[in-house]
């Protein structure tokens, strides 16, 4: 992910999408080459309004970043026919007025420069730019700061759009909700990791992550949450419609936490006890193009009425 171009708020307008096919089971449609919030509420309202249309042959539709990706019959559904509807809602969609969405508000703590990301990414400075130091620092060398608390504020002061999940189960890919030059934006490691801890948030190009399960990774690694993102037995009852905690459309505003205060978390979730600071709000995508950062403050308020 990290080659591609970094999202952008306030992109050139969207022109056609690009159609192609994948053998002969799966339409890709790519809305734009460069990610913006603009390409991903087109995305999206494409990927709803197929999903209503509940026609049969479709299999399963993928919204991503820019992008979606239909899998269908093609015994029961002509390729023509579903190109034909696609395009249609494309058409329709593209006339939308002051496009919005009802989604959520997550609050994510997260304990930063912890000693076990540190210790992971110790055992692999062979595989990373800066064999010195840990990706803190690294992040923070990049990006021109003074400090790793000057980063851990620029990273955590301004929310995040989930625009899709996947790679392995339960992972959020999260664009930052700012202006272009302020977006963060840093390579992966040279070669990826064997090893990631469970939970860790982590970066790579213009997106954040939370890696959902232990497994290889080339994000840099910023620290953990410690609330879980991703289970399938869905014991905690924030996890009772779904497995998976984040949705395309979501937002996210990480929360700096100490040691003691991630431990107790951790433990409270384990418990099942209701640790997850989820409010619901409209997002209105226009009215955040034209003030980011106030908009951002009122969007965050939500919170504290939670």
């Amino acid at each position: 992910m990290s080659g591609q171009a970094a999202p952008q708020l306030a992109p050139a307008p969207l022109g056609e999408a690009r159609y192609s096919w994948g053998a002969d089971e799966h339409l890709v449609v790519q809305i734009a080459e460069a990610m913006s919030l603009a390409a991903f509420f087109r995305a999206g309202a494409i990927s709803s309004q197929l999903a209503e249309r509940n026609l049969d042959g479709i299999l399963d539709i993928c919204p991503a970043n820019a992008s979606l990706l239909i899998r269908f019959d093609p015994d029961v559904l002509a390729p023509s026919e579903l190109e034909a509807v696609v395009r249609a809602i494309e058409a329709d969609v593209a006339q939308t007025e002051n496009p919005s969405i009802s989604t959520r508000i997550l609050e994510i703590p997260v304990w930063y420069d912890d000693p076990y990301t540190n210790e992971v990414g110790a055992k692999f400075r062979d595989r990373h730019q800066r064999p010195e130091g840990n990706d803190l620092e690294y992040a923070m060398a990049e990006l021109g700061l003074d400090t790793v608390d000057e980063f851990v504020q620029r990273h955590s002061a301004t929310p995040w759009m989930v625009s899709m999940v996947g790679f392995v189960a339960g992972l959020p890919f999260m664009f930052q909700m700012t202006d272009l030059q302020l977006q963060i934006e840093l390579p992966k490691y040279l070669r990826p990791r064997t090893e990631t801890p469970k939970l860790t948030v982590g970066h790579g190009g213009c997106f954040a992550c939370i890696y959902s399960v232990k497994g290889a990774g080339g994000y840099q690694m910023f620290g953990l949450t410690p609330l879980p993102i991703f289970d399938p037995a869905q014991e905690h009852g924030v996890f009772a419609e779904s497995m998976v905690l984040f949705r395309p459309g979501d937002i996210v505003k990480f929360r700096p936490v100490g040691e003691a205060e991630y431990r107790e978390l951790a433990a409270a979730a384990e418990r099942g006890d209701d640790v997850y600071r989820i409010a619901q709000v409209d997002f209105a995508l226009d009215e955040f193009l034209a003030d980011p950062d106030g908009y951002n403050t009122r969007l965050l308020g939500a919170l504290d009425v939670r």
